[in-house]
């Protein structure tokens, strides 16, 4: 599914279509993949509900679900580190979503380009990639 900005890109049948496909966890949840559309990185993994994928479909604007604060979580609303879709793809089993975003800022809440800072060397765990300045 592809959105389209300033248009009524998709109907309620086939936003109600696609939530039918996804296979939701017992929690009601379903991990997101949240990809840059320009670079093709992957920016950070989060999660979404019912309520988080239909509000990312009818604004644009990517919203997950806090796990932490149990609440939607509206990517950038106080960061200003805001996600805009441009679209959205769910894998083979239904039980994933990729969404290819339009990245304002940061995508890490470290302030780091993206959530995979880390990596595994011989050394062991190096970080690879430091905040960004504000």
């Amino acid at each position: 599914m592809t959105y389209k900005e300033n248009e009524n890109s998709f109907t309620p049948m086939a936003v109600e279509s696609l939530l039918d496909a996804i296979t939701f966890d017992a929690s009601g949840l379903v991990p997101a993949i949240a990809q840059s559309a320009s670079s093709g990185e992957v920016l950070m993994l989060a999660w979404m509900n019912r309520d988080a994928v239909r509000e990312t479909l009818e604004t644009g604007r990517v919203t997950y679900w806090s796990r932490s604060r149990q609440a939607l979580w509206r990517k950038g609303e106080s960061s200003g580190h805001v996600q805009r879709l441009r679209s959205l793809r769910l894998d083979c089993d239904g039980d994933a979503i990729l969404v290819s975003v339009d990245q304002a800022g940061p995508a890490c809440h470290t302030n780091r380009p993206n959530c995979f800072y880390r990596q595994m060397t011989s050394d062991g765990l190096v970080v690879i990639l430091e905040p960004v300045a504000d």
